[in-house]
Parts: C-alpha cells; structure tokens; sequence
C-alpha cells in the first residue's frame, strides 16, 4: 500500500500561526519534506520544527538555482522537480506518508505545487491550506486589504515594471511578492501609477525579524525575498474630480481664439460639440473627440457631464461666445440637475462683435440682441421682442435669421420694423465672418432681400442714430439728442 502526500501550509512565519490540522499532519508523518537554497536554510522548517517529533526522515530538497541568472534557468530547474518529486514517489511506494512543507499557502505561490502536479495523479493527496503571507502583512499593520466591493489584485514583482504599473493603477488594493532584488522596479512602478504614497513594505511578517515601514522610506539595498509591498483598503487615490468647461471658439478665424480658451482646448482630456465647429479645433495627440450633429444640444451637454462625472476635463465648444445662443445654457441647464459636476464657461468673441467690427461701430449705443429661431419659442414671443425693441430705437442684432426650413422669418421681421423705421435705416448683413467666404453688405431697410439671407448671416439693424459714412463705414454714436 503506497503513502499519502500531504502538501501543508504553515502561514507567513510565526509557528503559533500554523493550523491545528498542519501541525498534527506535520507531527504524523514518516517524511517531512521542505525545500532551500544551497546555503542549507529553510524559512518552512524553522517554522515546522517545534512540530517535528523523532525518528522523522527530513527530506531537504535543494534549490540548484534561486534566480534566472543562468543560460537554461528553466531547465534546470525543471530537472530539479523531477528529482525531488522522484525523492518523494520513493518514500511513497514504500508506503511512507510525506508532508511537504510549504511557507504560506501551498498553492499560493508555493513550492508544492510543482511536487503536486508531478505526483497527484499516482498518490492519494491532500493539501491543507495556511496564511497567507499577504493576510499576515495585513494583520500586522492593522489595516484590512479590501472593504465592501474593492478589489484586490496580487501581483508578482518579477512582472516588467509598466505592466505592474499598468494593473496597480486600475485596482482598489494590492499585494505585490517576491520583492528581493524586484524592489527597484516595484517601487518605480508604484511610483508611475500614482499609488506609491499608499504603498506599505512588510518584511517577514509575524516574525521576530519583521518590519513595516511606508514604501517609499525603504532602502532598496537591504530588501530580503520574503517581504512584500502591499497597497491596503482604500489606499487608492481619489479619482480626480472632472470637470466641464464650454469653450468660446469665436466667429470663425483662429485669430480670434482668446488666449484662456486656446489653454482650455489643449489641458481638456475630451472635446465634445458640433462637428462643424469641432472641426476648427486642431487635434492633439491622446485627446479625445466626441462630435454630434447641430440639433441634439441636450444630450451633447448630458454626454459631456457623464465624462466628466468619470473624472475627465471635458472641453465643450461652442462657435462665437458660449453664452449667447449656444451650449453654455444647454450645459448648465442639464448640469443644474447634476450639481456634483463643475461647470466654467470661457467667452468667445461673439459673431455680433465680428460683424460690427468688419462694419465699423454700428453697437456703439444701446442695443438687443435677438434671435429669430422659432424652434425653442414661438414666432409671437419673437415678434413682441422685435416691437418693443423697435419702438425703443435701439439697434438690433438679429441671430439665426433664417435657415432651409424657416423660411418667413426674414420678411416679417422686416415688414414688421417697417412699422417704426424708415426704408433708409442701415443694415449689415455679416455672412461667414472670419471664414474663407466673408462677405460684409450694408444696405437699408427698406431694400433687404430675405432671399440673400441663410443659416450663416447675421445682421444688425440700425436705429434712427445711426450713421453710414460715404466710404460705407458704420457707427451710431454714443450721444443720443434729448427729447
């Protein structure tokens, strides 16, 4: 009758700290196995020894190779397993029962295993299970590892540095082993992930020899292999908190991209707008865009908010200034329902700036601004504005004027002012200003001709003070005659 195999687990290193059931299984069997380098030392039997008992046969297994620093590493240490694991498949036909000691967990990261893959399949087996010696870490620096839904991930330190980096930077706690002569490359991971002001370094945790000490205090000159760093419950930084600034871009030229706005577009992590005026901004390496037809404002500012709600710097843009007719509203009237998110608006140079200056000074007394857009207020609420705007001789501005669809608009607000001003009143009709087909027409009142207007003019009526030059430049003056 053959043996039995025992793979036992002893914990991270304190004897007290092995199961009942190891130390009893350890006092039992006729061969207790335990591996070491050639220097003859054994972390597993001096923790296993107060439960050996006499005549055991101690089986000492020898590392012919601790580190990769060899042409056949793997080879050799592959031959190796099979010369123990052939140790032990004796001691077994023979019938003799054999614990093969592990420090830890036997399967985790243990030596077992290999003794366990290569014999299993012949021997009856058991394998009893011990503290880790990232639970012992934990223990001893009073910290839990993961609270709640967290997530820990355990890691080798022998992985290159930027994927260590990589998988520390997405998880809540960690546990990274087998430092040793990995610390250098652990600590500069740690470092690159942002997480090595809440990393923990623990050596020989739960014995005499054990020290804690905050990671980035230790000296890489003296790290032992059984030590590990460890980045306990809610040791990860907060996300940074995002945010959404709506971004001006001005009319149409570059040129009138203010400083502030040009620094917001290049420090966002995501661009959200319109296509047509996405378009206008240059694209940087590892910035995001996110483009959407003109109609959808709403969800193009709900969109932006989630982003930033994820932690990212979320640049809107928006042609003109953002806060006249355009997505500063849309922004903080979705953002006003969502107050965990901040929200900036950047000014632009308004279209209605450019056009009067290309004309000259046609807004240099009062005046209103207004668009003719029925699409979010009907054309009576327009009209009323259009009235009493007109009645108080104040230069008017008019945005969105017409569009594929909207069509009436024009000529009935011409008809309308009509009423109140003279055919002679100067007009200028702005169209793509700052864009490669600019064009600046001043003509009267009387004479616009709603079919030469589109989606992409805006005009400015005059009020009775104001003045054309014969050389066709445009102001009202800042004086208005008493009454």
């Amino acid at each position: 009758m053959t043996g039995k195999l025992y793979g036992v687990g002893l914990g991270p290193g304190d004897p007290e700290l092995v199961t009942v059931k190891a130390a009893r299984l350890i006092g039992e069997a006729d061969v207790v196995a335990f591996h070491s380098a050639r220097h003859g030392k054994s972390v597993a039997k001096t923790i296993a020894a107060p439960y050996f008992r006499e005549g055991q046969v101690l089986e000492q297994l020898v590392y012919p190779v601790t580190t990769e620093d060899t042409d056949d590493y793997q080879g050799e240490i592959d031959a190796f397993y099979e010369q123990a694991a052939a140790r032990l498949a004796a001691h077994l036909d023979a019938g003799r029962n054999v614990v093969v000691l592990a420090a830890g967990d036997p399967f985790f990261y243990g030596s077992y295993m290999h003794m366990h893959k290569r014999l299993a399949d012949r021997y009856e087996w058991e394998v009893v299970p011990g503290v880790t010696s990232v639970s012992g870490a934990s223990a001893v620096l009073g910290t839990p590892l993961v609270e709640r839904d967290e997530v820990l991930t355990v890691l080798p330190g022998t992985l290159p540095p930027a994927e260590l980096a990589s998988r520390l930077a997405d998880t809540d706690s960690a546990a990274i082993l087998k430092l040793g002569r990995t610390f250098g490359n652990v600590r500069r991971a740690l470092e690159e992930s942002g997480r090595l002001d809440g990393a923990w370094y623990v050596e020989r945790a739960t014995t005499g020899r054990q020290r804690t000490s905050p990671l980035a205090e230790v000296d890489p000159d003296g790290v032992p292999y059984f030590s590990l760093a460890l980045l306990p419950s809610r040791s990860k930084p907060a996300k940074p908190r995002g945010e959404v600034v709506v971004v001006g871009l001005g009319p149409g030229s570059r040129d009138w991209l203010t400083p502030e706005a040009r620094q917001e577009l290049e420090a966002a992590d995501e661009l959200v707008g319109y296509s047509t005026y996405l378009n206008r901004v240059p694209e940087r390496p590892g910035q995001k865009r996110h483009s959407s037809h003109n109609q959808v404002e709403s969800e193009r500012a709900a969109f932006a908010l989630d982003l930033a709600r994820r932690g990212s710097r979320v640049a809107v843009v928006s042609s003109g200034d953002p806060g006249i007719f355009a997505m500063a509203t849309a922004v903080l009237e979705v953002a006003a329902q969502h107050p965990d998110v901040p929200v900036r608006v950047v000014p632009g140079v308004t279209a209605a700036n450019a056009v009067a200056a290309k004309a000259g000074a046609p807004l240099g007394h009062d005046y209103a601004v207004i668009s003719l857009s029925d699409r979010l207020k009907p054309w009576d609420v327009i009209a009323a504005r259009l009235e009493a705007t007109a009645q108080a001789d104040l230069v008017i501005t008019i945005y969105n004027p017409a569009s594929k669809v909207r069509t009436h608009q024009v000529a009935d607000m011409r008809d309308l002012l009509l009423r109140h001003r003279k055919p002679e009143t100067p007009v200028v009709v702005g169209r793509d200003v700052g864009g490669p087909e600019e064009e600046i027409r001043v003509l009267t009142l009387g004479d616009l001709d709603p079919a030469t207007i589109d989606m992409r003019c805006l005009l400015i009526i005059g009020s009775s003070q104001t003045v054309v030059t014969p050389h066709g430049v445009v102001f009202t003056p800042r004086r208005y005659p008493a009454t």
